[in-house]
């Protein structure tokens, strides 16, 4: 009698399932790969034809044993699809080394239909550099691209066609410039965005990056090497988080709006054009201590700089490198660094924060 409860209870759960819409099973299905959920069509008229219409479409060669194969399967799944219907993400995770001509033949599918959202996740296998020309779309608005520990590479034009890209994101790629000695200038034609975030990637054939976006709000620089000597301008009026581990450069900054800055480094080759005014809180941290002039002096001026924040992170090794050189009572005083300003100042060491009312001082 149990069992005959509990088989009812399946088929009653079973068709709620069924008679849900057709946008509400895409998202469900959207979770999971194009391969698992073609296989749906299997349990009923019903699903037969859902997967056709999926506006999510996630790609792995974890699924197949070989590249042959996959590439069989998705021009099985891009041919059979319902050609109406636009695609909203694609998501492309591959091992080995796939051509130009197969991605190509992705994405001009996916652009023809209008996708707003890309990420491409290239795992460890053979070395591969893309152009970056194959990412121009007008419909585009969230693009993600992750590589192999600098393995893979991303060829990069003078200039990129992405009118309407809000995020970009660039993991383990080395990038290479098409023209080598010049200083780039890729963002400026990216009239929409405002997350910029460079991870982990290597800069080769530069002599400069610039990042001018009058509508840029959120700039992350993640542990960015490079060949020789690289300076990179930023000019971002409207830049409201500013992110900076392990830079390895020169960095120029101009943005008068910046309200949060996280920065973890040793070298301190900051420059800013002028002091940031409109700050609100600001976390520093220095990974390692050298005791030397010249690094403590940087400390102190990128103090000055940032003399009217209201929530100040310092972690137990910036302060000592000041202390070390008795730095500290010589911008205590100084009429650009003003305690009384801050709201509060904490002193961090690992995962213990101790803090203290710096008005009360």
């Amino acid at each position: 009698m149990d069992s005959g409860y509990g088989k009812t209870r399946v088929k009653v759960e079973g068709d709620r399932l069924s008679n849900l819409p057709d946008d509400v099973i895409h998202k469900i299905l959207s979770f999971i790969g194009i391969k698992q959920a073609i296989e749906t069509s299997a349990l009923s008229s019903r699903w037969r034809y859902v997967w056709t219409s999926m506006p999510y479409l996630n790609f792995s060669t974890k699924d197949f044993r070989t590249l042959r194969k996959f590439s069989t399967f998705v021009e099985h799944v891009l041919s059979a699809r319902n050609n109406q219907t636009e695609v909203h993400s694609v998501n492309l995770t591959f091992r080995g080394k796939i051509t130009h001509v197969f991605v190509k033949r992705i994405l001009d599918y996916a652009f023809s239909h209008n996708v707003q959202q890309l990420n491409i996740t290239c795992l460890s296998g053979k070395k591969m550099e893309f152009p970056l020309s194959l990412f121009n779309s007008l419909s585009l608005k969230h693009l993600t691209l992750t590589g192999n520990n600098y393995r893979d590479a991303i060829l990069i034009p003078s200039t990129w066609e992405l009118p309407n890209l809000v995020t970009l994101k660039i993991c383990a790629f080395t990038l290479n410039a098409d023209d080598t000695g010049k200083c780039l200038d890729l963002f400026s034609n990216c009239a929409n965005l405002k997350s910029l975030t460079l991870r982990h990637c290597r800069l080769r054939g530069l002599n400069g990056f610039n990042i001018c976006h009058p509508g840029l709000s959120s700039l992350t620089l993640n542990l960015i090497g490079h060949d020789g000597c690289l300076r990179v301008n930023v000019v971002t009026p409207q830049l409201k988080y500013l992110t900076i581990i392990l830079w390895q450069g020169v960095l120029s900054i101009s943005a008068p709006n910046l309200s949060f800055l996280h920065y973890k480094d040793n070298s301190y080759r900051l420059e800013f054009s002028a002091d940031f005014l409109c700050l609100k809180k600001v976390d520093i941290c220095v990974p390692y201590i050298y005791k030397d002039k010249e690094h403590a002096h940087n400390i102190v001026r990128l103090l000055q700089q940032i003399h009217s924040v209201e929530f100040l992170t310092l972690s137990l090794e910036a302060i000592e490198v000041c202390w070390y050189w008795s730095l500290m009572l010589s911008f205590a005083y100084n009429k650009y660094f003003q305690y009384k300003q801050w709201t509060s100042l904490v002193i961090a060491k690992k995962k213990t924060l101790k803090r203290c009312d710096c008005e009360k001082q």
